[in-house]
């Protein structure tokens, strides 16, 4: 467990509400990175991919809308859904904040053993998994 803590320690950086590049968090970020792979998103499936409540979406969307880094819209299909889409802003801005997380990503990567890089990094896609079912499994709190 305490392995688990440690962890859960150091990779903070990507859950606290602080600018990480750009005056953008790391969930901001998440939001800017989705809809440029998408082109356009909607919103509802933003909830999804956050794994958020609506409500905590659209607190995480509206200060890149102020920004101007996205636009809302309504979507075609549906007066009440709405589409996410990056302004040109918002795309310089995701382009930078993309490039210096990698650079933070490949920094970590070199300091690891050149010979166990690829495995650690398999060993962290499986105990990401893993977490994924306990969770779902989890009812110690039921």
């Amino acid at each position: 467990m305490e392995i688990i803590m440690d962890l859960s320690r150091e990779i903070r950086c990507c859950s606290r509400d602080e600018a990480i590049c750009m005056d953008v968090t790391f969930h901001q970020f998440t939001i800017l990175d989705a809809v440029a792979k998408k082109g356009e998103l909607e919103l509802a499936e933003l909830h999804k991919i956050l794994s958020v409540e609506k409500s905590t979406t659209t607190r995480l969307v509206n200060p890149l809308i102020q920004k101007g880094l996205l636009t809302r819209e309504r979507a075609v299909h549906d007066f009440r859904a709405a589409r996410l889409a990056l302004t040109e802003e918002g795309r310089k801005t995701h382009r930078k904040v993309l490039l210096c997380l990698a650079g933070f990503f490949e920094n970590i990567t070199r300091h690891l053993p050149g010979e166990r890089q690829k495995e650690v990094l398999e060993s962290v896609r499986m105990f990401i998994g893993a977490m994924r079912k306990a969770a779902g499994d989890c009812q110690c709190c039921e």
